[in-house]
């Protein structure tokens, strides 16, 4: 297991032992979610997930989507 980075999920800091978005959304309870993501305010696709490295810092906008109008 990855040391622990100290990360901003949704605005609020958070310590999260992952290597990239692929695992820090398992670890964080996302695993088979439907969500976007965004990394330092850059979309990242799912596909693209496990090659988006974290570093200490790093801010990770999670949305799910809505259904409606």
């Amino acid at each position: 297991m990855p040391a622990a980075l100290s990360l901003v999920v949704n605005g609020d800091p958070i310590a999260v032992a992952a290597r990239d978005l692929a695992e820090a959304l398992i670890v964080l309870g996302y695993a088979d979610a439907i969500v976007a993501t965004a990394l330092n305010g850059e979309f990242v696709p799912a596909r693209k997930r496990g090659a988006a490295a974290l570093s200490e810092g790093d801010r990770i906008e999670i949305v799910a989507p809505r259904q409606g109008g």
